[in-house]
């Protein structure tokens, strides 16, 4: 069984097959772990100009904060250092569910910049939670943008593109990052990756693979509470 789940994912991925069945596999089947050590491993890339050593990150990798004192209702809040202005989402070869977002227009606005390919599992069990996140939090002046960002041949297909995100139900802006233009500016080396950006255009946070939902939750709340109390007037 353990066989056959591990040749039937590799026959999936080849031949650009919906992964979304293989996922479910991933997470329920005796195979799981076999099946996950080889789609995580660290492999070179197979397209001409794509990114240096990509990664298909499963172990969580966050920047770093410190928990400090609660606020008003009793929740511990990180602190959370600013890592760099957010780079420009230029470049990218199409658009999908938006008309081309740049870093300006989003000022304002906490954004999330979700980097991810629709092959890959570790992205798969992530985006529900990416999702759940935009349902919740779009209302409040969330934004979250999704680079998607091939790894693979059959993923630089923009029609393949969009099947996917018709088929995952993603209703977020998608930027098509063929050329890795977003990726680099970002200084990205992974899938799935995410970068929390506050009401000002700087990174505060980022988390690399899947897990700890609940902390990069906190930090959306909490930049949407700084965006709140800088919106008030004085």
């Amino acid at each position: 069984m353990i066989l056959f789940t591990l040749l039937t994912g590799v026959t999936a991925v080849a031949l650009g097959v919906d992964t979304v069945l293989l996922a479910r596999l991933s997470s329920g089947s005796g195979g799981a772990s076999v099946e996950k050590s080889l789609f995580q491993r660290p492999r070179p890339p197979p397209m001409e100009n794509a990114p240096a050593a990509p990664l298909r990150a499963a172990a969580p990798v966050r920047s770093g904060f410190m928990t400090v004192q609660a606020n008003a209702a009793g929740a511990r809040l990180p602190t959370l250092p600013i890592e760099g202005a957010m780079p420009p989402l230029t470049g990218a070869v199409e658009w999908l569910s938006s008309p081309p977002l740049t870093a300006e227009a989003l000022r304002g606005k906490v954004v999330l910049v979700d980097f991810w390919t629709y092959s890959c599992i570790n992205c798969l069990n992530a985006l529900p939670h990416v999702r759940d996140w935009h349902r919740k939090y779009k209302d409040q002046h969330l934004v979250v943008v999704g680079v998607h960002s091939p790894e693979f041949a059959f993923e630089k297909s923009i029609n393949n593109v969009k099947r996917a995100v018709h088929r995952l139900e993603v209703a977020f802006p998608v930027a098509i990052d063929n050329n890795y233009t977003i990726w680099r500016a970002f200084g990205n080396n992974c899938w799935p990756a995410h970068y929390f950006v506050d009401a000002k255009g700087r990174i505060r946070f980022h988390h690399l693979g899947e897990g700890e939902y609940e902390e990069s939750e906190q930090v959306i709340q909490q930049l949407l509470e700084e965006a709140r109390k800088e919106a008030r007037p004085i």
